[in-house]
């Protein structure tokens, strides 16, 4: 499961999907001159791709309402994201030489003179100035003051089937400010939410898996049903435990003990702490010990949208997130920050809360949105918070997609957001196969391919059938290619969009296909109307992101607990090393399949059973080959990529 702020990533399982959020990334640069406007700045990407000529349907009401971020440049915009490369750095002479958030605000947040200037400009545009943060002073006021403001007019422009506001031309800033203001947002009003009430609502409807099932990988072969690929398949596993992902990765004895893992996601689960507890002695993981698993959530738990962002929805991406971190690290101290949205803002208050708090050095993000859906001012703001956790020694772990290449879901090939990042680590999936022993055998790219047992029960009804999902991943058509992947990713994919370069996505990857997923227990609303807890397989990069977070928690523990930072440097560093499991589509020499039988209601056998092949490595356009790939990046944690971070 994977959330997306406009559609959420949170249980991408047996077929639920959880939200998702839509970021973007650029480098927090100061604004550039405009030459038409000498006494005013440019804000970079405030005017949205969207807004054309073509779909513009006239200026908005001067009285028509603007509610609006205006995100701070700080005192050195440029010297954040030159810290925030060194110190993440292992070649840098200031690797690991983090600052604490009271320094880092000290040194690079804005300061009491720019808030003041920018809240007076602001004002003497008749907007009101409705909250001052850390990062960004928020404003409302009608139109008219917005476009007095912003040096732009606001007209609404057809997007899809909807009409929307956003700017005619790019917004501005007076340049007395001096480059104090990264960016607005908030000018356009289009949906910019991850999936998933003011008043929240209870669990949500029951899923489980039908069996049969294998406990561990090929121990059920489905001998009565139709070859695939040559041969027997075997039926999908009932879901991998903490045990058999720990023996998979690497884990040996370590266990996350002294770290802190963080994760975001939107509401909170009002069942979480009983579901985490109780699933954990279901399945052999070590009791959550009082204190290790904490919630931060919004002041006097004021939500909102509930109903638009599916709040329950998000239930079962927390659970996975908590469930699958403690599984595989179960020492972690496990910190839940629920924003009280899926909306962006909210989302980055999330963040950015982790951050001026240092409440972990890890965090796990299930949730994004599609490429496109990014705009370059959100992208500013929030590449912002991941650059400060970065010279805090904090790391962001985004999973990559649920929908491969995207194509079959948008019709047009891209990569999700915020994995594009250059700032955070982008984490792919793969189906995993974990043999008797627990011993690994296997992995492939995440990529399902599904037919169904034809009426006479002999063969596959057009095999191998539609693309259902995928590992995200690709080339951005946004993102520079950062400097860590420059003689790592192949230039065929680096230069795809361009001949200088983009960001590829993801840069590591684990278990995310859910046909190979992990189980997770969690209280959810029977069909009898009742609430009791039950289990069920999921999977999605919703899994494979807190996989790699607490995988992260081991590594920091190998290294006497000193905080592993923004990874990527050190992940790419370590390419081609026998610290990784090199994952491709073709790791037997032969097709591979898993038979699923499903309830057709979802919950038991009353509406029928329904039987489908599921192939294994058949991920839209992307392809896991040998070396780096844009379905698994550098690869999986195998045996020794944990130890591979001891200090020497």
């Amino acid at each position: 499961m994977r959330s997306n702020r406009a559609t959420l990533r949170a249980g991408v399982s047996m077929a639920a999907t959880l939200p998702m959020i839509a970021g973007a990334l650029a480098l927090g640069i100061p604004a550039a001159h405009a030459a038409d406007t000498p006494a005013r700045d440019t804000l970079a990407g405030t005017k949205p791709a969207w807004a054309t000529a073509k779909a513009d349907k006239g200026a908005t009401a001067d009285s028509s309402k603007v509610s609006a971020r205006v995100y701070l440049a700080g005192r050195d915009a440029t010297g954040l994201a030159a810290y925030a490369k060194s110190v993440s750095d292992p070649d840098s002479a200031s690797y690991g030489k983090y600052l604490s958030a009271k320094q880092a605000q000290a040194r690079f947040g804005a300061t009491a003179a720019q808030v003041a200037a920018v809240k007076s400009w602001l004002t003497s545009a008749g907007l009101e100035v409705t909250g001052v943060a850390q990062h960004y002073v928020s404003v409302s006021g009608d139109v008219a003051a917005a476009e007095k403001a912003f040096g732009t007019s606001l007209h609404n422009y057809a997007k899809g089937s909807k009409t929307y506001r956003a700017p005619a031309k790019t917004a501005s800033a007076p340049e007395s400010l001096n480059g104090a203001v990264l960016t607005v947002t908030g000018l356009d009003n289009a949906p910019h939410k991850a999936t998933h009430n003011d008043q929240l609502p209870g669990p949500g409807a029951v899923f489980k898996n039908s069996g049969p099932f294998s406990s561990y990988y090929g121990s059920n072969i489905a001998s009565t049903l139709p070859d695939a690929y040559g041969g027997k398949i075997p039926y999908a596993v009932e879901g991998y435990t903490g045990k058999q992902l720990r023996a998979a990765y690497g884990a040996g004895s370590y266990t996350g003990k002294g770290v802190r893992v963080a994760i975001t996601d939107a509401f909170a689960s009002p069942t979480i702490a009983f579901d985490a507890q109780t699933y954990a002695k279901k399945h052999g993981d070590a009791a959550w010990k009082t204190g290790q698993l904490s919630q931060v959530l919004p002041k006097d738990y004021r939500y909102t949208g509930a109903d638009e962002c599916d709040a329950s929805g998000w239930y079962g991406e927390e659970t996975l997130d908590v469930e699958a971190v403690h599984a595989v690290a179960p020492d972690a101290q496990v910190t839940y920050v629920g924003a009280s949205s899926c909306v962006d803002d909210d989302l980055l208050d999330s963040l950015s809360k982790i951050v001026d708090q240092h409440l972990a050095d890890i965090v796990s993000n299930s949730w994004g949105d599609i490429e496109a859906n990014q705009t370059p001012d959100l992208a500013a703001a929030y590449d912002q918070v991941f650059q400060f956790g970065a010279v805090e020694g904090i790391g962001f772990y985004f999973s990559s997609g649920d929908n491969g290449d995207e194509v079959a879901n948008t019709g047009t090939k891209q990569v999700d957001t915020p994995a594009n990042s250059a700032w955070v680590t982008a984490v792919g999936g793969t189906s995993l196969a974990v043999g008797k022993g627990d011993k690994y055998l296997w992995e492939t790219g995440w990529g399902t391919e599904k037919a169904v047992l034809s009426a006479d029960g002999k063969s596959w009804t057009n095999f191998p059938g539609a693309f259902t999902s995928g590992a995200g991943g690709g080339t951005s058509k946004t993102v520079a290619e950062p400097f860590y992947q420059k003689g790592v990713v192949p230039d065929a994919l680096a230069k795809a969009n361009n001949a200088s370069g983009n960001r590829v996505v993801p840069d590591i990857s684990a278990i995310a296909d859910p046909n190979t997923g992990f189980k997770v227990g969690q209280t959810q609303t029977q069909a009898d109307g009742t609430e009791s807890y039950s289990e069920y397989r999921i999977g999605g990069t919703s899994l494979a992101a807190p996989v790699i977070a607490a995988v992260q928690a081991l590594a920091t523990e190998a290294r006497g607990g000193k905080a592993i930072g923004f990874a990527n440097p050190s992940i790419y560093a370590k390419y081609g090393s026998k610290a990784y499991h090199d994952v491709t589509d073709n790791p037997t020499g032969s097709g591979l399949a898993v038979a699923r039988v499903d309830f057709v209601n979802g919950y038991d056998a009353t509406g029928g059973l329904t039987t489908s092949v599921r192939s294994l490595g058949k991920d839209s356009s992307l392809s896991a080959v040998k070396g780096y790939d844009d379905v698994t990046g550098v690869g999986t944690p195998a045996n020794g990529y944990v130890q591979s971070f001891r200090r020497h």
